[in-house]
């Protein structure tokens, strides 16, 4: 039986959601559409919560249940976070780096890639590896 994929959307595990929501729409520009309840009247402090910029939706989950976690980061559940990448397409890479630098986010220098496409490189606050691209 035949059947269509029609889209995909990312799951990352975070271990501080006010901080990985903020870091998404507030650095990124992608706005928060649907969340769980909040487990507090804190800012942004959700279980569950889905963000959408353009036609590219994600979701960020804590890592831990009704958010109570450790108070220091857990190295051997954040390991893996280095080893993945999502890529966005973005056709202004050059515009999103200066942006990006301008809020203080640690981002690469634009460059292209031997397989064609200029792309910026920065690591989310649990690790993960976000790139922005676009052909040349």
């Amino acid at each position: 039986m035949a059947f269509a994929i029609e889209q995909g959307v990312p799951l990352l595990a975070v271990y501080d959601m006010p901080a990985a929501v903020a870091f998404y729409r507030d650095r990124l520009g992608f706005e928060v559409m649907q969340t769980s309840t909040p487990f507090t009247a804190a800012k942004d402090d959700y279980g569950w919560a889905l963000l959408r910029t353009g036609s590219v939706e994600l979701m960020l989950n804590t890592m831990y249940e009704n958010n109570v976690r450790p108070s220091v980061r857990d190295a051997e559940r954040t390991r893996a976070h280095g080893d993945t990448t999502i890529y966005f397409g973005c056709r202004d890479v050059e515009g999103a780096y200066a942006s990006l630098q301008e809020k203080g986010v640690e981002v690469s220098a634009p460059k292209v890639a031997y397989y064609g496409l200029k792309q910026v490189y920065l690591k989310d606050p649990d690790g993960y590896t976000l790139c922005l691209q676009w052909r040349v």
